[in-house]
């Protein structure tokens, strides 16, 4: 199996019934633990353990519901790229600091090329994008260059890994 060397440096050693069980888990996380051992075929209380193991070890880092954005009224998505002026620890610290206290971004990754940050950001209409940017994004000190380019459609979005 690939995933053993990974594995091995996590401390954790997965089994098939494992993976089961964060496939179901992955697609449905309101499944009971009754549901998940009929499912892979094994009685509730190790099909327990096995969840709480893969909870403690970090597999499992939360559950989450999946929103719509449409529905809630963001219809606008945002791919910022971000560049710095300055490429210290603490003008990237400071700019990280930051973007984790706008709920317009709902993700943020640090990227290697030719920008420093790529932003994932929602946002009611064209004009709220526009205030965020010029009220909160911009203000934010150490921004050197930034792009934005605006999402028309979205293809393919999932948070399933197995």
């Amino acid at each position: 199996m690939a995933y053993q060397t990974e594995q091995k440096k996590a401390g954790i050693q997965l089994d098939e019934k494992d993976y089961e069980i964060l496939r179901l888990v992955e697609r449905n996380a309101k499944l009971t633990v009754r549901e998940i051992a009929v499912k892979i075929n094994l009685s509730p209380t190790p099909t327990h353990e096995r969840i709480k193991r893969l909870e403690k070890a970090g597999v499992i880092k939360n559950y989450t519901a999946i929103l719509d954005k449409r529905l809630l009224n963001k219809r606008i998505m945002v791919i910022c790229m971000v560049t710095l002026r300055e490429h210290s620890r603490k003008a990237g610290a400071d700019f990280i600091n930051a973007v984790l206290e706008f709920d317009e971004v709902i993700e943020c990754y640090n990227i290697s090329g030719d920008f420093d940050f790529m932003l994932k950001i929602v946002s009611e209409s064209m004009d709220s994008y526009h205030s965020f940017f010029v009220n909160k994004l911009s203000e934010v000190k150490g921004i050197g260059h930034s792009k934005s380019t605006f999402v028309m459609d979205i293809i393919k979005e999932t948070n399933h890994l197995l």
